[in-house]
């Protein structure tokens, strides 16, 4: 039977990610260091752990609300507005399955056949798939270590046409680790209201920034309303797997987002819902903990890439470095690949993540400083015989 004559084309068209090959190879193989995946290497606060075993006990097992437990919203409603000045009411809000699942409602609600979407690049493997199972059209606007790898109010305007409907944005930045200030972002607020756009923010590293505090572009003046906010638990604190997240956005927003959930989720897992609550309300100091450690990594494995000689940027959040390789002599994936294979140390290529990532490898410092530190030796040891 031949399964090409029944999968669809968007399916088929739809290229696999960048990052999975590279980490596929490296399942294959032992003894590998990585600096990967983006997930942190820590586990999840013991007090979450606890109410998720609680609730497991208890028997909460059955469905939630499709926008999810009432008292995870209110906290969540309660940290936003705290911590980041956006309030929000309960039907501006809902659970999703993970930030991912927020980025793909925010494209089904949102886009038409056709409709343009402005996305940096480099920038998150999701956005532009995303789009392309939307029926939308992904334009990618570059941005360039000179600028800090930060999406500018001229590059938008350049890109902006009749069909662009969206900039979809992810800071603190993966891969670069870039984020963008409050005039920074004032600017392109002016942007987008000339051009009648709609933003898409997604802020799940929001608190992991270094030396300076996340703004959302939502708490500036006549942008809540134009904004999708996407956000969750996995990054800040150490739930991955547990997949559990949240959109913000205007009512009109969530009432369609539902609808949509409702047939292809429902809800996420209840007792996960429960463990969020406590994450939220009782566990400020595991994320201090984690974001100052975080901290203390970057700056070793920044000093390690200057010290090869690799013209890197200083990360301001997330957990990521995105060094240029191209003074090496391969491709970014020739020498993900051929790192992997002599080194046994895994790195993304950057071009996974746009055309401007091409020449850069994408490293996590989420991993212990002894891990970093040797794959870092490894790196070096693999760069000094390719300048032979």
């Amino acid at each position: 039977m031949n399964w090409n004559n029944y999968i669809s084309k968007t399916a088929q068209e739809l290229p696999a990610s960048g990052i999975r090959k590279i980490w596929e190879m490296a399942l294959s193989m032992d003894n590998v260091l990585s600096l990967g995946v983006g997930e942190p290497d820590y586990a999840p606060p013991q007090k979450v752990l606890d109410a998720a075993i609680k609730s497991l006990e208890n028997k909460e097992t059955s469905y939630t609300s499709n926008a999810g437990l009432l008292p995870l919203l209110t906290a969540i409603r309660k940290w936003y507005g705290k911590r980041y000045g956006v309030d929000y009411t309960e039907n501006e809000m809902m659970l999703t399955v993970g930030a991912s699942e927020a980025i793909d409602l925010a494209m089904r609600v949102l886009l038409d056949e056709g409709d343009e979407v402005l996305i940096p690049d480099p920038s998150y493997v999701a956005y532009a798939a995303e789009v392309k199972l939307n029926k939308g059209v992904a334009v990618m606007v570059p941005t360039h270590l000179e600028e800090g790898f930060k999406i500018t109010p001229t590059a938008i305007e350049k890109a902006v046409t009749p069909k662009t409907k969206v900039l979809l944005m992810g800071y603190p930045s993966n891969p670069t680790g870039a984020i963008l200030t409050r005039e920074e972002l004032e600017g392109i607020a002016e942007v987008v209201k000339k051009h009648d756009l709609i933003v898409v923010s997604d802020e799940i590293y929001s608190e992991l920034t270094y030396g300076r505090t996340h703004t959302s572009i939502a708490a500036l003046p006549g942008m809540k309303e134009r904004t999708l906010i996407l956000n969750g638990f996995s990054k800040a604190y150490a739930m991955t797997g547990l997949r559990i997240g949240f959109l913000l956005a205007p009512a009109e927003i969530i009432e369609q987002a539902i609808k949509i959930h409702q047939y292809s989720i429902v809800a996420p897992a209840t007792p996960i819902q429960h463990a969020a609550i406590v994450a939220l309300n009782e566990c400020d100091d595991s994320v201090v903990a984690m974001r100052e450690e975080y901290e203390a990594r970057r700056d070793l494995i920044v000093a390690g890439f200057q010290k090869m000689g690799l013209p890197i940027a200083v990360p301001e959040g997330a957990f990521y470095v995105f060094p240029d390789i191209s003074s090496c002599g391969l491709s970014d994936f020739d020498f993900a690949v051929q790192l992997l294979q002599q080194e046994h140390v895994a790195v993304v290529p950057g071009s996974a993540f746009g055309e401007c990532g091409k020449g850069r490898i994408r490293c996590s410092y989420a991993s212990s400083r002894e891990t970093i530190q040797e794959a870092l030796n490894r790196i070096e040891r693999f760069i000094n015989g390719l300048r032979k």
